[in-house]
């Protein structure tokens, strides 16, 4: 079919072991999903699940065994890492019980939700929405994706670390989400029609700094490929 413009190149990320790839269609990601993560934002308790979305083409996809260029974003004096576990989509659905969500994923890899801090705040203080200081190029880096069933019986207990020029900044375990992996897909599920290709960005542990450009970030998760990215 012609265009009278050229359509935009595909998102793709690498599977493990695999030449195929996988093709994204949305990104979700969870807000304040570990306790200590909500603390130090100024919450507390299991308060309901909340979800913001995030653009296929604001992906920056880590090929195994490479570093990549994270570009810091313009208007920010406050950049911010949040690591992330990344359950993806294999089959869609609408109203998906949490006791069946499990096998809506296909795979799982290693992400991370980058945050204009100042501009989020800035923008909540005003009452406007937010997506200024989440969305942008490279907001979400993604590393290859390990198919669900590598790695199933271990993720939901899962280490999850960030360092920063190999100094530890975030670390914890994935048996600390408040809403765990069924539960968010059941949620989610009821405020959107989910379909093979969307990623879920699952939530962050506390730990949350800024980064400035000649920063080295690697992200671990149990089992996954880890991610690694330098701050240009």
């Amino acid at each position: 079919m012609p265009y009278v413009i050229p359509a935009p190149a595909p998102v793709s990320v690498p599977v493990v072991g695999r030449a195929e790839r996988f093709a994204v269609n949305r990104v979700y990601c969870v807000g304040r999903n570990y306790v200590a993560h909500a603390q130090e934002m100024g919450y507390t308790g299991r308060e309901p699940p909340f979800f913001f979305i995030k653009p296929a083409d604001s992906c920056l996809v880590v090929e195994p065994g490479q570093t990549a260029q994270l570009p810091y974003p313009s208007l920010t004096q406050d950049f911010q890492h949040e690591i992330e576990l990344v359950a993806c989509i294999g089959q869609g659905g609408m109203n998906i019980p949490a006791a069946e969500a499990r096998q809506h994923i296909w795979g799982y890899a290693v992400g991370l939700d980058m945050t204009r801090r100042d501009l989020q705040g800035e923008q909540k203080k005003l009452g406007r929405p937010w997506c200024i200081g989440k969305t942008f190029e490279a907001a979400c880096p993604i590393g290859a994706i390990t198919p669900a069933a590598t790695v199933a019986a271990q993720i939901e207990s899962a280490e999850i670390a960030l360092t920063v020029n190999g100094q530890p900044r975030q670390h914890s375990d994935v048996s600390k989400l408040i809403w765990n992996l069924g539960e968010i897909i059941e949620h989610l599920s009821r405020a959107w029609l989910l379909k093979p290709g969307d990623l879920i960005y699952t939530g962050t542990p506390e730990g949350v700094a800024a980064v400035r450009p000649g920063d080295l970030l690697e992200g671990h998760v149990g089992g996954l490929t880890p991610i690694r990215l330098q701050v240009v």
